[in-house]
């Protein structure tokens, strides 16, 4: 399963994402490539892989990437071959990517995708987070909130939406939805042979 976790920068996907890994050893995070410069707080490899765009351009051009876009002057993208090699491995990974890159990896792989979108409780509370973040511009943060409108525009292509008002109930109900889903007929091919020997007896 490639389980996608999407919202407007501040609504605590990646934290949600990183305290699910945390409780589920077994699953495995997808890192981005960008080109942007990391900010203080961030690890090289953990949070983004931090490139040179030819580096990315190359990668691109080969087809190294689900998906890839340019945001705020910076490119972004999601690499093929970790994500395939864990689902060759039968591993679920988990995805911190927007909605454009959402769209594109369920139209590279449908069966294998599921989508979670994050809503803030509120639009003020989510410019007091990216505020409180001290790591942008305020000219960067009226950008922030203003992609943060056109993302959540598309929080209806998703299968689930989470509103994330009280941490420990959103993580709760994404636990849900990852134990749900891992249930699915189509993810235990194996239930063919094991119905049959059942019919058989």
């Amino acid at each position: 399963m490639m389980l996608v976790l999407s919202s407007p920068s501040g609504a605590g996907k990646t934290t949600l994402a990183r305290r699910l890994i945390l409780q589920n050893p077994d699953l495995v995070l997808s890192v981005s490539d960008t080109t942007r410069p990391h900010r203080p707080s961030e690890t090289d490899g953990v949070d983004y892989n931090f490139i040179e765009t030819s580096v990315f351009k190359t990668r691109r051009d080969r087809g190294g990437y689900y998906e890839s876009a340019e945001v705020f002057g910076h490119f972004y993208g999601t690499p093929r071959e970790p994500a395939e090699a864990a689902v060759a491995e039968g591993r679920d990974m988990v995805f911190d990517i927007d909605w454009q890159g959402a769209r594109l990896l369920a139209e590279a792989a449908p069966e294998d995708v599921v989508r979670v979108f994050i809503l803030p409780p509120s639009m003020a509370l989510l410019e007091d987070r990216l505020r409180k973040r001290g790591e942008d511009s305020p000219d960067v943060i009226k950008d922030r909130m203003d992609r943060a409108k056109a993302e959540i525009s598309h929080w209806n292509e998703y299968d689930y939406v989470i509103v994330n008002d009280d941490f420990a109930r959103a993580l709760e109900t994404l636990e849900l939805i990852l134990k749900a889903e891992r249930q699915r007929r189509i993810r235990h091919p194996w239930l063919d042979d094991f119905v049959n020997g059942l019919m058989g007896q």
